[in-house]
């Protein structure tokens, strides 16, 4: 059986999707750069992207002259900025289209942030008259996500957050996990062992969310195991985005805790519960607690908390549980 309770899981080296510009290519409208440094430096360490600039993919060259969204904030054109005859929605869309087709081994996609093409999140839309009304969404990006609604997105702004870079990389292994398991062919089996194993990583974002989860696998006899699995997946990826505090962090750790209750000196317990709650004050970041559990499971196995994937979500290396 596959340990995730110890250092030396060999994680997979994942593909990964990104806007060109993100990885220091010139290929912006003005002919410049926006190199993301933790997205190069320390994702690239476990990961290797495969760049996209949907914009250069359609013709445009650089330099050229800027776009942007204009009209219906839910349904924008995408229209040149000087020559408001130049309209490249079509093209973006159907490139879009056309690399969604190029994701299903991919573990997730990094989006440049604002941009009328790659933009996920408050794109500027535009009236005719120039004037900034709603928020939307890149055409190309739009494109992508609509084909690949559970693919983990981020744009590269919101990586300097640490807690919405952890999310993202948590996302990004647990898809890669569930490729995997599609590409092994679906059994009941195999995916109540997947929930098994995640219980209590998706527990810190939503122990409701949970419940449905085990309530899908709970009758898998004579059933459309691939319509329970597109049905489990869509509720776990939704999940996974919500962002997750101190509290409900300490809260599963505290569960996990327990596992080692008759195992432990007074003193041991203490140190532990100590740690948990310097955490949630913010006094230390979430790796001190974890350290400190995953070293008892050193000395004291468990073999249910062994197959979790809470304790090693993600490589070491990142250091993301040493700043949330």
């Amino acid at each position: 059986m596959m340990t995730t309770a110890s250092p030396d899981i060999e994680f997979p080296r994942l593909r990964i999707g990104v806007s060109s510009c993100l990885l220091g290519k010139a290929v912006r409208y003005d002919g410049n750069h926006k190199r993301q440094p933790w997205l190069v430096e320390a994702l690239g360490r476990f990961a290797d992207f495969v760049p996209y600039c949907p914009e250069m993919a359609i013709g445009l060259g650089v330099p050229r002259e800027p776009i942007q969204l204009y009209g219906d904030p839910e349904n924008p054109r995408v229209r040149g900025v000087v020559d408001q005859s130049i309209d490249v929605t079509d093209a973006l869309h159907a490139y879009g289209e056309e690399v969604a087709g190029q994701l299903n081994d991919m573990a997730g996609y990094v989006f440049m942030s604002k941009s009328p093409s790659c933009g996920v999140y408050r794109v500027k839309v535009r009236l005719d008259n120039g004037q900034a009304t709603k928020k939307g969404r890149g055409a190309y990006a739009a494109a992508v996500i609509c084909r690949c609604p559970n693919l983990p997105v981020e744009e590269e702004g919101r990586l300097n957050d640490p807690v919405l870079r952890e999310n993202y990389v948590t996302r990004l292994y647990v898809w890669h996990r569930w490729i995997t398991l599609r590409s092994k062919g679906l059994t009941p089996a195999g995916l109540i062992d997947f929930h098994t194993r995640h219980k209590y990583l998706v527990m810190a974002h939503s122990q409701a969310a949970y419940r449905r989860m085990g309530q899908l696998l709970s009758h898998l006899k004579g059933v459309d195991l691939d319509k329970v699995a597109a049905d489990y997946i869509d509720e776990l990826m939704v999940a996974l985005q919500r962002r997750v505090g101190p509290s409900r962090h300490v809260n599963v750790l505290q569960h996990i805790m327990g596992y080692l209750k008759r195992r432990l000196t007074p003193g041991d317990k203490q140190e532990l519960l100590d740690s948990m709650e310097s955490y949630r004050r913010g006094d230390v970041p979430m790796i001190v607690p974890v350290t400190l559990l995953r070293h008892h499971f050193r000395h004291h196995p468990d073999d249910y908390i062994s197959m979790q994937w809470y304790l090693w979500p993600y490589p070491d290396g990142l250091g993301l549980r040493s700043h949330t």
